[in-house]
């Protein structure tokens, strides 16, 4: 299958990437544009949960991410307050015969780099850096997209992968700046060696406290802790990856058990992001033009998704491409229909997760603690078949 023009993705980022392997395996001619002058990720580690493999395997990396992620054997929920155990889900044998896939976490710059080698070694991928996409402009025929030096680029399709401030979204959709939350995030890595003995824990674990979280886990062979932790500290503007010291840290954590303080006392190089989402949209799609991952949906990190589903976005549009023949004034809206509201039950439960499980206080708080306490680990199962059963794409019978 060819196409007389590339398709086009605007941004080199973990869903840029896995877009542009999707479409090149279903024979697609694929150019990235990435604005940076190198292609990398900042941040360090992310969760992944059964549909992110899903999609690893769709994408055919399943193999190279799986040997680079680690696999915990529980999600833990701890009392930030009490330092007591609220409750854990097991991640063992009955998890991954239920959903088919494990979970497990990964460094970000090792996942993009999974994607980013991947790419390289295609020959229907050409990759581009300093290549930022500002606006584009479109015929029945084809886009046309306008780079920042004044260059233009044809191509049969624009995909805007440019990330929560997207230059294609704010064409596309036109709803202006990101909604700033007020919670400032604060991220940092730990040598294992220098994590308390007594929390090297094999678990994606979270302390949830008052208006404040802590969250960590084992990353990159267990050489280092991720740490983040979260406040309330109504921050108005949006910021990302400022350095800051420690007091500044850790003033969102004095009312929090010492054993949780410890935590953060053992983080260094700390930096900071002020947490962003958008309210979410039907439509992403504007003739030859259609958003994927962040700029389609960007989401607070309660729920550990955003990664996961602009992966799933990718699987999805190549799907629809291919099942399309290549027609791509009736495979983008597919691609839209298919994913915008699923990708939307997932903003705004992320927003409800930080609301009633990372951040309650008094009576909310021990309300949490009595519901999350008496499920079962089959339970557990059930509450998110609807998220890690599939890869949200339907089958091809279902395609519009």
């Amino acid at each position: 299958m060819s196409t007389p023009l590339p398709i086009l993705i605007a941004g080199g980022g973990i869903g840029g990437l896995a877009a542009a392997l999707g479409l090149a395996n279903k024979g697609f001619a694929v150019q990235v544009l990435e604005k940076a002058a190198q292609l990398g990720e900042v941040g360090a580690g992310i969760q992944l949960g059964p549909n992110a493999f899903h999609a690893f395997d769709w994408l055919g990396v399943g193999d190279t991410a799986r040997a680079m992620a680690i696999y915990v054997d529980r999600l833990r929920l701890m009392d930030a307050l009490t330092a007591e155990e609220i409750c854990h889900i097991d991640l063992g044998d009955d998890f991954r015969a239920r959903f088919r896939n494990p979970y497990a976490v990964i460094h970000r710059g090792d996942l993009h780099g999974v994607f980013l080698k991947a790419c390289r070694e295609h020959p229907k991928v050409a990759l581009r850096t300093s290549a930022e996409v500002v606006r584009y402009e479109q015929d029945g025929g084809a886009v046309t997209a306008f780079l920042a030096d004044g260059e233009r680029l044809q191509g049969c399709a624009l995909i805007g992968a440019d990330g929560l401030w997207s230059n294609v979204r704010r064409q596309v959709v036109g709803d202006g700046r990101p909604r700033v939350s007020g919670h400032t995030t604060y991220r940092s890595v730990i040598p294992t060696e220098h994590m308390p003995e007594n929390l090297r824990w094999n678990a994606a674990t979270l302390w949830a406290g008052p208006k404040c979280h802590i969250v960590h886990y084992p990353l990159q062979g267990w050489k280092t802790f991720n740490l983040v932790v979260t406040y309330h500290n109504d921050a108005p503007e949006p910021v990302a990856g400022k350095p800051v010291e420690e007091a500044e840290v850790f003033a969102g954590f004095h009312h929090v058990h010492p054993i949780a303080q410890s935590i953060i006392r053992h983080g260094r190089d700390w930096r900071l992001w002020v947490l962003c989402d958008r309210e979410p949209v039907e439509g992403w799609v504007d003739g030859r033009v259609a958003l994927l991952g962040d700029a389609a949906h960007p989401m607070l990190q309660y729920m550990a998704q955003g990664a996961c589903m602009a992966m799933e976005d990718a699987v999805c549009l190549a799907h629809m491409l291919e099942a399309h023949q290549g027609d791509v004034a009736r495979a983008l809206p597919a691609y839209n229909r298919q994913r915008a509201l699923r990708t939307a039950r997932v903003q705004l439960q992320s927003r409800a997760i930080g609301e009633h499980v990372y951040h309650p206080a008094g009576a909310h708080a021990a309300l949490r603690n009595a519901v999350m306490r008496a499920k079962s680990q089959a339970e557990w199962r059930d509450v998110l078949a609807w998220l890690y059963g599939g890869s949200g794409v339907e089958p091809d019978g279902a395609i519009g």
